[in-house]
């Protein structure tokens, strides 16, 4: 059974962002806990422990959670530093990937699966960024966006060669890689030929390609959402509270009940008292039946803190 040291990856196989933490646990050699959380919801497991944040993945750690793959990734490397993985630009490079390259993917895979794509799973992505799901759209921009998506597997050829290293930042793999990766492994997971065909003739790229997935995802063991509950409720917050490193709004709010969400979509309303915030990251303390008293971190990037009214 699961124990509070454990470290819990509420995520779905399918998922690009949960895959590029799953790459970090295997650069970092961790053995973790999997919970298999629907891709769409309801997810009742998933919401008692994060106060309503929806996405995936989500790290448990007792009864601290961290919210969103940009926090998940920097946790994991404060508390196994070893080996160092915060490389050159690996977080502009992760931003860059999460972002403007996500964004061509979507509409290539989308696109291309046309009616394929499950309605219950097009009413769900709705509700999840507010606009709507067009696949019709997408399948008029998936052949301009191959032609995007080529150009920004480009800058990864052009950097493996120019800096003649295996990875991004160096001769060891670093947080920019899994990042980067991220799209193409999500092509290729869905359309294994047209990845290969848009990466033609990129050999640095595919080399570092073969790299990436030879490193694995470390040592995988699955529970259920309800075992991660009971070790939520059994276990007490131990983030430690860091210094209030930044002047400013946010940390005249500490003490405060603010309101967290996501400022590009998911903007799903997260309550609870802040209790600390840093130049990288917010954390809130709220209590949920099931769970007990949990602390749940954001990342500033992505994410907005408002006092709640």
């Amino acid at each position: 059974m699961p124990n509070s040291d454990d470290i819990i990856l509420h995520h779905y196989d399918a998922s690009p962002f949960s895959d590029k933490v799953r790459g970090l646990l295997g650069l970092k050699g961790l053995s973790w806990k999997s919970v298999v959380t629907p891709n769409m919801m309801p997810k009742p497991d998933l919401i008692p422990l994060t106060g309503g944040y929806r996405r995936a993945p989500v790290m448990q750690i007792g009864a601290d959670i961290y919210c969103d793959s940009q926090v998940i990734m920097a946790e994991i490397e404060r508390r196994f530093p070893e080996p160092e993985t915060d490389l050159g630009s690996s977080w502009p490079v992760n931003l860059w990937a999460d972002r403007i390259w996500f964004q061509h993917s979507v509409a290539i895979i989308f696109g291309s699966l046309g009616d394929q794509v499950a309605p219950a799973f097009i009413a769900d992505r709705e509700k999840l960024s507010g606009r709507p799901f067009d696949v019709k759209a997408m399948a008029a921009a998936a052949e301009p966006a191959k032609a995007q998506w080529r150009a920004q597997a480009g800058w990864i050829e052009s950097a493996l060669a120019s800096a003649n290293d295996a990875f991004l930042c160096g001769d060891t793999a670093g947080i920019a890689d899994p990042s980067a990766h991220m799209n193409i492994w999500f092509l290729a997971s869905v359309f294994p030929d047209m990845a290969s065909e848009l990466l033609q003739g990129f050999d640095r790229l595919n080399e570092w390609r073969a790299s990436i997935k030879h490193i694995g995802q470390g040592d995988r063991l699955e529970i259920s959402g309800a075992d991660a509950i009971r070790v939520a409720s059994e276990a007490e917050p131990v983030e430690a509270i860091p210094e209030h490193t930044e002047a400013g709004t946010i940390c005249r709010m500490i003490g405060k009940k603010v309101i967290t969400s996501a400022d590009d979509y998911g903007r799903d309303p997260i309550a609870g008292e802040l209790i600390a915030s840093t130049n990288q990251r917010s954390v809130i303390m709220r209590t949920d039946p099931a769970t007990g008293t949990a602390t749940i971190t954001f990342p500033k990037v992505d994410f907005v803190v408002t006092e709640e009214q």
